[in-house]
């Protein structure tokens, strides 16, 4: 994992993260992994030629959006920018979206659905409200370190992304 952005959220989440769990390694600015996946936590926002560097690590871009107006309207920007970059443009990178805390069932829902389409971007996964996310990051967990049980249907919102990783 890289930490690009000021808050280091991802670095105190990974700080805290219990030694029994799977491994995630923290990347510092500069430095290369050994591992087939990087995941980037970037700031919201990014352009110009922090955009361009974080798009040379990376062939599939995720992009979280709430279905709320002013996030909706937030992201065009940065959508915009993102389609502009040579890597997008010419397809070494492959960007989609997922709704966060979203009801798909709801005018948010489709209201996002609607500006997606409008993006010609795909919305890979609607997560849900829960506080299964909250719970399992004051622990340094992930969806995936908690008993099957207890996370199983937000695993399920998560195989459309998993796939499209994947492939």
């Amino acid at each position: 994992m890289l930490d690009l952005d000021r808050q280091k959220s991802a670095t105190q989440w990974l700080a805290i993260r219990d030694s029994t769990l799977p491994n995630i390694d923290l990347l510092r600015d500069g430095q290369k992994g050994g591992s087939d996946w990087l995941v980037i936590d970037s700031p919201a926002g990014l352009h110009g030629k922090n955009l361009e560097r974080a798009l040379k690590l990376a062939h599939k871009v995720v992009v979280p959006i709430a279905p709320s107006l002013f996030d909706i309207r937030a992201s065009q920007e940065f959508l915009a920018a993102l389609h502009a970059e040579k890597a997008v443009r010419k397809g070494h990178s492959f960007v989609g979206v997922v709704g966060m805390r979203v009801d798909v069932r709801t005018r948010a829902g489709v209201t996002l659905e609607q500006f997606m389409a409008q993006q010609d971007l795909p919305i890979l996964a609607h997560l849900r409200n829960t506080q299964h996310y909250v719970n399992a990051a004051f622990e340094g967990k992930t969806l995936f370190d908690l008993p099957p049980h207890v996370a199983e249907r937000d695993i399920e919102q998560w195989q459309d992304l998993i796939d499209w990783l994947d492939r």
